[in-house]
């Protein structure tokens, strides 16, 4: 039994993926399975439902754990606050409460330059990523003010450093990491501990990316100076449960830079 056992966790992005080599594929699903050896409910969005449904399978076989798979797109032509309001409802309907949120899921048409990039791939960006955490943490609040809980946050080192072709992702990356640091000041006071993580992970995407575009991946996608990248599951994943510990409180509002694996304050 895990410490986070009967504690509710939302985790967008969550569907399943898996690497060549069968470990964790995606950032998503590695903070649900590195929650489910904890103990904890889980409710996982996403837009896939087919990925949902195998993430259900695998993490309540494996782990014991309840799942609530909910399809769920926040983007520029939907009702998005019916769609998020939609999900929390579900999630307190089947488990009474909230203690923890993790924003994870984004979309991007990362590669197009800013000169290049449209209105609607901007949107892709901006709405899947930062208005998809502010409707959350709009929709989860009442629920992580009763419960003392955490929000975690992902961001990206595309904002920070500005890389070539995402501009639409960094944007809504560094809006998001704006949000939370508002969060963390203003929830502060209701016992809510708000995170940002910025992360560099193996996931499968990037394992086919380099499959398939050797030249374009030594081109573009560097080696963190810990010598390999953040695993899905037993880092990134780890440092969210971490972040989700009832006593971890002291780095609210603070940004996690995961370079192979390493948290570091900055």
């Amino acid at each position: 039994m895990g410490f986070l056992t009967g504690k509710t966790v939302i985790i967008t992005g969550a569907g399943f993926a898996a690497l060549s080599d069968g470990r964790c594929g995606s950032i998503g699903y590695g903070i649900a399975t590195a929650f489910a050896k904890e103990g904890a409910n889980l409710v996982i969005t996403g837009r896939n439902v087919k990925k949902l449904e195998d993430a259900k399978t695998a993490l309540e076989r494996d782990y014991g754990v309840k799942v609530l798979a909910v399809s769920a797109d926040v983007n520029a032509g939907a009702d998005n606050l019916k769609v998020v309001e939609g999900v929390v409802k579900s999630a307190v309907e089947q488990f009474g409460g909230i203690d923890v949120l993790i924003n994870n899921a984004q979309a991007s048409a990362s590669g197009v330059t800013l000169a290049d990039h449209t209105t609607e791939q901007f949107d892709l960006a901006v709405y899947s990523g930062l208005y998809a955490t502010f409707y959350y943490m709009k929709a989860c609040y009442p629920y992580l003010k009763e419960s003392k809980g955490s929000v975690i946050n992902f961001a990206s080192g595309a904002g920070l450093f500005g890389n070539y072709g995402q501009c639409a992702y960094a944007a809504a990356k560094e809006g998001i990491r704006g949000l939370s640091r508002v969060a963390a000041t203003e929830w502060g006071k209701d016992g809510i501990n708000v995170n940002v993580i910025c992360p560099i992970a193996w996931t499968a995407q990037l394992e086919q990316f380099e499959k398939n575009y050797p030249d374009a991946f030594k081109a573009n996608v560097k080696m963190p100076p810990m010598g390999h990248y953040g695993d899905p599951e037993k880092e990134i994943g780890r440092v969210c449960v971490q972040l989700a510990h009832p006593d971890f409180k002291y780095l609210t509002g603070e940004t996690l830079t995961l370079e192979g694996g390493m948290g570091l304050r900055p």
